[in-house]
């Protein structure tokens, strides 16, 4: 059957599949059959030849519980009879590795299209390399994509339950191990949180590498605050070629704005339900995923798990050599029952960013935060606008006009020794608004080197002009600024069951609006964060009525806040707002 919540969705018409050949990739012409691609091959200009032969089955019928028939291209070794699978679930054209738009956003980031043999489905593993080393790599259509039937629908039940049916049907062909895991960046990665936790008993184990966990909290309403943007840049790879249906989340937002609605209900991963070997892969930069990763990393029901917080982004990470090597140990070992000490790998290694080449990486340790981390509140000083151990006694309110430069404030703390920040930030504020009845907050804490110049990074391996005016104030994702969180006034209401003092989380079912001279108590959560500073350096926190990270990505814009008036920060006696910060002990 259909998932019973593809009733509660919104729909709206696909965009139309173009099978030229050119537009979604060189394979993309639909035909059933077997070829071997041969040894040397090159699929597209400017992709590696291929170093090996490789047995492709090409738009193979897969038809789910409900009757609904996708269609998977699947990548075979030549030289084993079994092999286990590797599986990349998502929406974005299973041969489109040599369209136009990846060729173009890979060569932006400056990783160029040479290392990866064209047939890699975007954000997913390449087959070229796979297969050489024994396994087989999956790339279905799902539903509602090109020639696959059905509605496309995004996140939660029905996708879990085609991603069983899928896993199923391959350990039922003649030439799989009975094997799978599931693998692959953003998309492909949160993709794993939903499947996983459906339990399919041939799912063996799973890699999300960075991707969000709840379709609320980390992509449409991320703080409480509409986002419209991002969501329909991702909806144009919705494309059909028999006239399906796409899932709109954009109307949902319309007509469900709480998450307590169905909709959004069975948008909410529980990785507590995932049981099988998971290797997770996490950074504190990316302003999409970070927040849904660690979440995620923290509920999750794997007895056998490692988290590795690297200092990049997704893919110039996910496809680095050596970290491919290094996933491949974890798949031996889980896949093809190598015996590589695998398991003797630190449970977790996070970095440290230090900025202008000084970050630390694979530091080891037996959980995240390090048990060497305390909490220390550090108050607000509203005459000097600095950061102070105790709070100030009385209270000296700080105003800033939402509809003027600069709109907003901030307070600095430079250390006197070397101090490591590791863990999850938040802060506590006190606020209320002149002129209107909400706010969106929003905080950053920065670095400021020894001369008092904010500090940030690319990590992206392009860092010429263009990238530069892109990321300056936008595409967040690919230049790390620091940690950061953002929190509609009206959406403040804590989840009892979920919120720690260390980790606020809110329930988002109510709208709470400010009445005049109404003293709102905002708990912000930050992103998690691994941060150096010298003696020397400064901590700069700022609270502002707008998003100065800017957008995801380039080419989308960022959040409109909803802010008039006035905000006023109280800062002393009973309202003495405060950044929480995690302290690594010598």
């Amino acid at each position: 059957m259909t998932a019973d919540i593809t009733s509660d969705m919104e729909f709206s018409p696909s965009f139309d599949y173009i099978d030229n050949g050119v537009e979604h990739g060189v394979l993309s012409p639909f035909e059933t059959k077997e070829v071997i691609l041969k040894k040397g091959t090159q699929i597209a200009e400017g992709f590696k030849p291929l170093s090996a032969d490789i047995r492709m089955l090409k738009d193979i019928p897969v038809v789910l519980r409900d009757g609904i028939t996708i269609y998977t291209d699947v990548y075979l070794p030549v030289s084993t009879v079994t092999a286990p699978a590797l599986i990349a679930w998502s929406p974005y054209g299973k041969s489109a590795g040599t369209a136009p738009r990846y060729k173009n956003l890979f060569n932006m980031l400056g990783m160029g299209n040479h290392w990866n043999s064209g047939l890699t489905k975007f954000e997913a593993p390449d087959p070229a390399y796979w297969t050489q080393h024994g396994y087989a790599v999956v790339n279905p259509d799902m539903r509602g994509i090109a020639h696959s039937e059905g509605n496309t629908t995004m996140l939660g039940t029905q996708e879990a339950q085609d991603g069983y049916d899928l896993i199923e049907w391959i350990a039922t062909q003649d030439w799989s191990n009975g094997k799978t895991a599931l693998t692959g960046t953003s998309y492909l990665a949160f993709s794993q949180w939903y499947i996983a936790a459906e339990m399919p008993p041939h799912l063996t184990a799973i890699n999300p590498t960075e991707g969000l966990a709840d379709g609320y909290r980390d992509l449409a309403f991320i703080g409480g605050i509409p986002d419209k943007n991002f969501i329909e840049r991702l909806a144009v790879n919705h494309v059909s070629a028999t006239g399906a249906q796409r899932e709109d989340l954009t109307k949902e937002m319309d007509t469900n704005p709480l998450a307590n609605a169905a909709i959004w209900q069975d948008k909410v991963a529980d990785p507590s339900k995932i049981t099988v070997p998971a290797f997770v892969i996490a950074s504190y930069s990316n302003t999409l995923h970070t927040m849904g990763t660690f979440r995620s990393w923290r509920s999750l029901g794997s007895k056998e798990k490692w988290l590795r917080i690297h200092d990049r982004q997704e893919w110039p990470y996910y496809y680095d050599e050596a970290n491919v090597e290094e996933l491949r140990r974890f798949f031996d070992h889980y896949l093809l029952e190598k015996d590589n000490d695998w398991e003797q790998t630190p449970t977790v290694r996070y970095s440290l960013i230090g900025f202008q080449g000084t970050n630390q990486t694979d530091i080891p340790s037996e959980s995240f935060p390090p048990k060497n981390v305390e909490n220390k509140k550090f108050y607000l000083n509203p005459i000097f606008r600095t950061l102070q151990d105790q709070p100030e006694e009385r209270d000296i309110p700080v105003k800033y006009a939402t509809n003027v430069v600069p709109g907003r404030t901030s307070f600095q703390m430079t250390f006197t020794e070397d101090t490591q920040l590791v863990g999850y930030p938040k802060a506590k504020l006190f606020m209320e608004v002149e002129g209107y009845d909400d706010m969106d907050v929003f905080v950053w804490l920065q670095k400021l080197d020894s001369f008092g110049n904010v500090l940030s990074e690319f990590v992206v391996p392009n860092h010429g002009a263009a990238l530069q005016d892109f990321t300056q104030e936008g595409a967040s994702a690919l230049r790390y600024k620091g940690a950061w969180g953002r929190l509609r006034a009206s959406m403040r209401h804590l989840d009892d069951q979920l919120s720690t003092d260390e980790i606020p989380a809110y329930t988002f079912d109510r709208v709470e609006k400010l009445a005049e001279k109404e003293l709102a108590e905002l708990e912000i959560v930050l992103s998690p964060i691994g941060l150096t500073y010298k003696a020397g350096e400064t901590l700069r926190i700022m609270i502002s009525s707008k998003n100065e990270l800017g957008s995801v990505m380039p080419g989308t814009p960022g959040a409109t806040p909803d802010n008039q008036g006035t905000h006023i920060l109280h800062t002393g006696g009973e309202y003495a707002s405060y950044i929480q910060l995690p302290l690594l002990g010598k």
